[in-house]
């Protein structure tokens, strides 16, 4: 799949709490296509403490504006520095990144397909629920947090498709993990997507190898590079040492030499 370089415009950098926010992106062409599960690497400028890019999952994609979404978590220099970026400024990203979500054949519509994301880890799922539904599938979300104020952009997910809700100190939703939601008691689930932390990861994976129920994940390694020279973001898998950022960030959980 073809990369590119590119400088977007800044048309919006809205604050969801004091560790989030959400990037919109506007490129002054066509937009290429980019596939939900991929990334972009962002140049960080302006800091004499980052020489990197930063890899950040694509959130959504709108064609129509020509517009890219990152949902972004402050975790260092770099991440602050994104947050501080002003409305009409320009940022350069390399994209699109790594592999994608596997998308079901449409012969199978009627499959009850779950995304199920922790965290930050939300941030690929709304534009995976936006492809799948427009592949004629109906998708449902299980989203989990610490608290209500660590869920973000809930009004977009319904917008696509069912969402259910787990926080762990019961402010919205039922109370616990996601790995504890009713709805993975209650109904026949035929296909299970993820991202968020790798614990719970493990756990929604444990869960759906348990009951038989195919399941992709998207690791967040640390990726340097973003094309397989750093080797920072190795994954053990059935064949062996991989680059999380050329062969993934999304995996089979069966291609994982996870213990679960």
């Amino acid at each position: 799949m073809k990369k590119y370089i590119d400088d977007w415009l800044v048309k919006a950098n809205i604050k969801l709490n004091d560790r989030a926010f959400l990037l919109k992106l506007q490129l002054n062409r066509e937009l290429p296509e980019m596939h939900a599960g991929q990334f972009v690497q962002v140049l960080v400028e302006g800091s004499e403490k980052v020489f990197l890019r930063r890899p950040i999952s694509i959130h959504f994609v709108d064609y129509e504006a020509r517009e890219l979404h990152l949902l972004v978590q402050i975790v260092g220099i770099g991440t602050r520095k994104l947050a501080d970026l002003q409305v009409n400024t320009i940022v350069n990203l390399i994209y699109p990144l790594g592999v994608g979500f596997t998308i079901p054949m449409t012969e199978n519509k009627h499959q009850k397909l779950l995304l199920i994301g922790g965290g930050i880890g939300i941030a690929p799922l709304l534009y995976l629920g936006k492809t799948l539904k427009q592949h004629g599938f109906t998708v449902e979300f299980l989203l989990g947090a610490r608290s209500e104020k660590d869920l973000f952009q809930l009004s977009e997910f319904q917008k696509i498709g069912t969402l259910h809700i787990t926080t762990e100190d019961g402010s919205l939703g039922e109370k616990g993990y996601v790995v504890n939601h009713s709805i993975l008691f209650s109904e026949t689930i035929d296909f299970i997507y993820t991202c968020g932390p790798l614990a719970m990861m493990k756990a929604v994976a444990k869960f759906a190898k348990q009951n038989s129920i195919p399941c992709e994940v998207s690791l967040e390694n640390r990726m340097a590079c973003g094309i397989s020279a750093c080797l920072c973001c190795v994954e053990k898998t059935t064949k062996g040492n991989t680059c999380v950022c050329t062969e993934g960030p999304v995996f089979n959980i069966n291609d994982l030499s996870w213990q679960i």
